[in-house]
């Protein structure tokens, strides 16, 4: 998983070269009067193109909060920290799901004490069952490393 205790860091990612260039593209190619920077609605539609959704008025308000107030929108280096850390999370989510998945062998869309007992046997035979509940209860798997 990403996180492996309390207090831990994120995995670093780093975009390829290939992706960092499209991102690049992507801000230019919505900066359609080279301003250099994105408006708030040439930023939707740059999330559009990378993601395939349209953000919400919330997320908008909360990026376009999130600039330098001495500019009119996002500039490319703002745009482009954004857009890592939007994939690093999508990434996490990912991670997560198909964590989940694996656990859930009944296809269900729920785990039960038993199949999370099952799992654990399967992937540490040696954590004890006391632990096993303990995660199971508290819903904390961020705390093995």
């Amino acid at each position: 998983m990403f996180f492996s205790g309390p207090g831990a860091r994120p995995r670093t990612w780093e975009a390829s070269p290939s992706e960092h260039k499209k991102w690049v593209e992507v801000f230019k190619a919505c900066d359609e009067d080279n301003k250099g920077y994105l408006s708030r609605e040439d930023f939707k539609v740059a999330i559009v193109m990378l993601f395939g959704y349209k953000p919400s008025k919330i997320e908008a308000d909360s990026m376009m909060s999130s600039v330098n107030p001495n500019t009119s929108g996002i500039l490319l280096e703002e745009f482009l920290s954004i857009v890592r850390k939007k994939k690093e999370v999508q990434l996490h989510r990912n991670e997560i799901r198909h964590i989940f998945t694996a656990f859930d062998r009944h296809y269900r869309g729920y785990l039960t004490l038993e199949d999370f007992k099952k799992a654990f046997r399967l992937v540490a035979p040696k954590l004890s069952e006391r632990t096993v509940l303990d995660v199971f209860r508290n819903g904390r798997a961020d705390i093995f490393g």
